[in-house]
């Protein structure tokens, strides 16, 4: 196996010791590449100096730490908080475990947040001196603490064009600073600071997923298990696939999903993997600013800075 990675809440809720117990079951049944990228999330709160040291030297390569904000008030209304400085002190102690790369996790258009609020988080961020920085765009998920406060209007929904801004905002920052956009929502310092595991979703390969609500992939075929961890316990107990459903995908369904995908990434999407009418819109949005024209006529289809921010919208015309 080339990539691990240990995600999908907060896996140092659990022990070290346990973390590493799963890392080496997975060596001993799958095998592990000599250079395979271990990735585990981490809430700031839920590590310390000491179990980072610990992870370092159980084989863990990569941290992912969820910083969201700088800023307290935005911090609590997502339902968020760390001491202040704890995710700067956590990229410290990972460096100093000897982790080959470590990765900050920012959240912007939260409710309340203003420009230099962002400002703060980033400056923060890049103070930490990670390799990797990931910025998100606020998504209000339904059934949430978040989601009924703007329903009852306590807190307004996200602005778009705020959102864009803060985009630009972090773009321009993080270029500035040595980190390179290589896919939408996502910057590292070299190729080598990239994440490869994402990778591997966002170039169509194959995965399997472990847990409660995981996601898998294989070959076109797509499964997910269970969510509920007492159901997904109960059907390993009874010797049953915790598996809830699958769906095949077809040669024309795979096909539009690595556009989708490619288009997201710095590298592009070959022009070639592009229908006539794909073709056509390509050729529009290079012509409208949206995608590199100098790439378009190399053969790929690359987002500028500004086609980045209507990317849904270049990606829908090009899998037209």
């Amino acid at each position: 196996m080339q990539t691990v990675f240990f995600g999908g809440g907060t896996p140092t809720l659990l022990p070290p010791g346990d973390l590493i117990a799963i890392l080496a079951a997975i060596d001993a049944q799958f095998g592990l590449a000599p250079d395979a990228e271990v990735t585990t999330e981490a809430n700031p709160e839920t590590v310390d100096q000491g179990m980072l040291a610990d992870l370092r030297a159980g084989g863990f390569t990569r941290m992912s730490l969820g910083m969201q904000s700088a800023v307290p008030h935005v911090l609590a209304v997502l339902d968020r908080v760390h001491s202040p400085g704890r995710p700067e002190k956590c990229v410290a102690w990972a460096r100093a475990a000897g982790f080959d790369h470590v990765s900050l996790d920012l959240i912007y258009g939260t409710p309340g947040e203003s420009d230099a609020d962002w400002a703060v988080s980033l400056d923060s961020a890049l103070a930490a001196g990670p390799d990797h920085i990931s910025a998100y765009s606020l998504i209000v998920e339904e059934g949430t603490r978040l989601a009924a406060r703007i329903r009852r209007g306590e807190l307004p929904m996200p602005d778009d064009d705020v959102l864009a801004d803060r985009y630009l905002m972090a773009d321009e920052r993080l270029a500035a600073a040595g980190l390179h956009w290589y896919e939408v929502s996502n910057w590292a310092a070299d190729d080598r600071a990239q994440c490869r595991h994402n990778r591997l979703y966002w170039t169509a390969g194959d995965w399997w997923g472990v847990g409660p609500g995981a996601h898998s992939h294989i070959s076109g075929v797509r499964w997910w298990n269970v969510r509920h961890p007492a159901a997904y316990a109960q059907r390993l107990s009874a010797d049953l696939s915790p598996g809830q459903a699958r769906e095949v995908l077809s040669d024309e369904e795979r096909a539009i999903e690595r556009i989708m995908l490619q288009t997201r990434l710095a590298s592009g999407c070959p022009v070639g993997d592009l229908s006539p009418a794909g073709h056509a819109a390509a050729e529009q949005a290079a012509e409208d600013g949206l995608a590199s024209k100098d790439a378009f006529d190399a053969g790929f289809v690359r987002l500028t800075r500004h086609g980045r921010l209507l990317a849904d919208a270049v990606i829908r015309g090009i899998t037209a």
